[in-house]
């Protein structure tokens, strides 16, 4: 009963995909739901900068009491009280709000291309990991089926040793083979093991959460994709790519920067206005005349003309051109980073379908040299080490065609992402 509990259980564990990967890891990755909490606040600043071009309205109540200790006055205590009501506008000043409503736009923008490439992000690392770990289980695979051989050799090493065939040391040599392929299979399992740990962290999952990923069969058309020359690559990223396009949208912010400091040569015009009204008690006038004599209104304009401000203007304005400097350079340097990526990946993947055309015809000819040397082990005509030679020379063989198969594809679908092109499934 409980070997088939386990076994049913083991049945129903989900086998996750590359896409499934992706599309939790965008709805779980903590960068990302920041990105997003980003933008609302952003909103908040778009609004309230908007908001700065409407008049102000306050309102204002004070009320006072007054002790006076002397016996020489009629009263000795005063109970006073002011009302009032205030609005202020500012008409004019020079752009700085127009140009901060502007570039609270750009900002917004800047938090979209922000949240997309915190997406860009995962999906390339979501890539990597799942790459490494399909790499690692198909190597696991391939120690597992060595080690079975290996066993296989050694115990027919201890039957031709009984028939006097081959020496203690020819078996002892097998011996050795069979530890060493164990613990080389040992070693796949711990790093297979790392990786699901890798690919489970960037997934969020907490620690009681299991995940297995499916071992695909890749053909030769998945990994020998015709690519695009490098250059129509790199020309597609830096059109397609958000950290490009942030750049760009900063340079425009520090422009608007450079205008709201020119601004601070300008005068200003604002209008305000005011109602209030007050009263005071000892004065022998009731509450009602009191409030009605002391109502007045209010309005006025007040202009305000900068002549000389310590330098603070022109500090603001050399500041603001010289920010204006640092993000042209900012956007140069994202684009040659962008062209080192673009480049290394494309490298990466045109050197990993050549290796892997050549690590096809390699593991086949050496399988068959092995498969030979074997045959002839068994009928004496060939020494253990001979025949151990030629394994570890298949086993790299193997190692080699699986580190270029994996090397291409996870290359080719991190140029996809470049490319803005859909992840293919896995």
């Amino acid at each position: 009963m409980i070997i088939a509990v386990a076994v049913n259980a083991q049945d129903n564990v989900t086998q996750w995909t590359l896409h499934d990967c992706i599309d939790y890891a965008l709805e779980q990755n903590i960068q990302v739901k920041i990105s997003k909490v980003s933008k609302l606040s952003g909103d908040e600043d778009l609004q309230q900068s908007k908001a700065q071009m409407f008049p102000s309205l306050s309102a204002g109540i004070s009320q006072g009491f007054t002790n006076y200790p002397s016996s020489d006055v009629a009263t000795n205590n005063s109970y006073s009280g002011s009302y009032n009501v205030s609005a202020g506008w500012r008409l004019f000043d020079g752009g700085r709000r127009t140009n901060t409503i502007k570039q609270n736009e750009i900002r917004q923008n800047v938090n979209d291309l922000q949240i997309e490439k915190s997406e860009n992000d995962i999906r390339l690392s979501i890539i990597q990991a799942y790459m490494q770990v399909l790499y690692a289980k198909e190597s696991v695979r391939t120690n597992e089926n060595t080690v079975d051989v290996s066993k296989a050799q050694r115990d027919r090493g201890e039957a031709l040793l009984k028939e006097g065939s081959v020496s203690r040391v020819d078996l002892a040599q097998l011996e050795s083979q069979h530890s060493s392929d164990k613990y080389r299979l040992v070693t796949s399992q711990t790093n297979l093991d790392n990786y699901l740990l890798q690919l489970k962290q960037l997934l969020e999952l907490d620690i009681t959460s299991e995940i297995q990923v499916g071992t695909p069969e890749l053909s030769l058309d998945n990994i020998m994709v015709p690519l695009p020359n490098k250059e129509t690559i790199y020309n597609t990223a830096l059109s397609v790519m958000p950290e490009v396009r942030n750049s760009e949208l900063n340079i425009d912010i520090s422009d608007l920067e450079v205008k709201k400091a020119l601004a601070g040569y300008l005068p200003s015009l604002s209008m305000n206005a005011s109602l209030s009204a007050g009263h005071a008690s000892g004065s022998g006038i009731n509450f009602g005349d009191q409030m009605w004599n002391r109502f007045n209104e209010n309005i006025g304009l007040t202009l305000s003309i900068p002549i000389y401000s310590n330098r603070d203007n022109k500090t603001a304005v050399n500041k603001a051109r010289l920010s204006t400097i640092t993000s042209q350079l900012d956007l140069i340097n994202t684009q040659k980073q962008l062209l080192r990526t673009v480049e290394g990946i494309y490298l990466d993947a045109v050197s990993a379908q050549n290796q892997y055309l050549a690590a096809l015809e390699r593991v086949k000819y050496v399988e068959e040299s092995y498969n030979l040397i074997d045959e002839q082990f068994s009928l004496g005509m060939k020494n253990t080490l001979e025949l151990l030679t030629a394994k570890n020379d298949f086993l790299n063989a193997q190692q080699e065609l699986l580190q270029a198969k994996y090397m291409a594809a996870m290359s080719i679908q991190l140029l996809n992402i470049y490319q803005n092109k859909p992840v293919d499934e896995i």
